[in-house]
This record gives structure tokens, sequence and C-alpha cells, in this order.
């Protein structure tokens, strides 16, 4: 038993050294080497990836600093101009710009929340008699145009998300078009694209 056991370790000492002892071959050129050969774009992008790898810490902070105020930059041309591919998530896609044109293509009440607002607020300052109740009562009134608007708005934009998108995920489109409708036109972002009365 421990005879056959030290004279397999003299077999595997005595191969090693005949291994050890023969020159060892130059290999083929031609031979596989086991992986591809990479392109020589891959190995160039791959080389200055290194090359551009920061060193420390702080180095990759600021990189990543610089890189997300780029980014911001582009977002923020892309929602000047609508260029899609820089849009913010929120704002991409076929269902979002169709919401976008729906609701710039026609006029609504909450658009003009902000100055009428403005002037409510100027002429509660008057305090003559029963012209307060007038104020009020006008303050009430465009709050449930806006709110009836606001129902008309959602209903039918839903249901031509439905004919127009059968087959995609419209939610969240009707309150994105919504919170547009808040807004005043020439200070919606992206920019409209469509005028008043044409079909988005």
């Amino acid at each position: 038993m421990f005879r056959s056991r030290s004279t397999s370790k003299d077999e595997q000492a005595a191969a090693a050294k005949v291994t050890a002892d023969q020159p060892q071959q130059p290999r083929d050129p031609q031979a596989p080497k086991g992986r591809p050969t990479p392109k020589r774009s891959e190995a160039n992008s791959q080389r200055r990836a290194m090359a551009h790898t920061p060193a420390n810490r702080k180095d990759a902070a600021k990189r990543a600093r610089e890189t997300r105020r780029a980014d911001l930059a582009k977002q923020r041309e892309a929602l000047a101009n609508g260029d899609e591919r820089y849009l913010p998530v929120r704002d991409k896609g076929p269902v979002r710009r169709f919401a976008r044109d729906f609701v710039d293509s026609r006029y609504s009440v909450a658009e003009f929340f902000l100055p009428l607002a403005v002037v409510i607020l100027i002429l509660s300052m008057i305090n003559r008699g029963a012209f307060q109740t007038y104020v009020l009562l006008a303050w009430m009134i465009v709050i449930a145009l806006i709110v009836i608007n606001s129902a008309v708005t959602a209903i039918s934009l839903k249901r031509a998300l439905k004919q127009r998108f059968p087959d995609e995920n419209t939610r969240g489109a009707v309150a994105y078009a919504i919170m547009r409708t808040l807004q005043m036109r020439r200070l919606r972002l992206p920019k409209p694209k469509v005028k008043r009365g044409e079909k988005p």
C-alpha cells in the first residue's frame, strides 16, 4: 500500500523532470489562441476607456458631475427644440407626444388660471359694498370652469388614446396632459408642435 503511493510520486517527479528538460517550442502564430481576436475599433475603445478611467474617488465624482451637467444641458435643449433623443423619460414616447399635441391643439380654461387669479386677487383688494361678493363668485366660477374643462379633456383624451394606441400602455398620459393644461401655452415644455385647431 505505502509502496504503490511512493512509486506513483517517483513517476510524477520523473515526468516533470523530462518536461522541464525539453526545450519549449515556439508558439505557432496560426494556432488558435482560445479566444477571438478583438476588432481594431473594439480594442481602441477599450484602450480609450482604460485611459479615461479616473484614478481615485475624487476624480470619479468630478467626472460624474460633469456627465450629469452635460446630460441636463442636453435635456434643456431638447425641451426647447423637441429633440426626443434627449427628452426626460416622462416626456418620451409616441403616447406622451400625442397627449401634448392633443392639449396644444385646443384652448383650455386652465391655461388662463394664473392671469385670471392675478386679476381676481387685484379686484379682491377693492372693498366697496357687495363688490367682494361678486369677486368671490367670479373666483368660484373660474374654478368650476377649470374642473369641467379638465374632466372633458380627460374623457376625450382617454377615448382618443384607446383608438390611437390600443395595444400600448397609456398609463399616466391623461394626468400628464391635464398638468400641461395648467401651463400657459408659451411656457409649456416641450414646446408645442401643433397650432390651435390643428389635428394632433
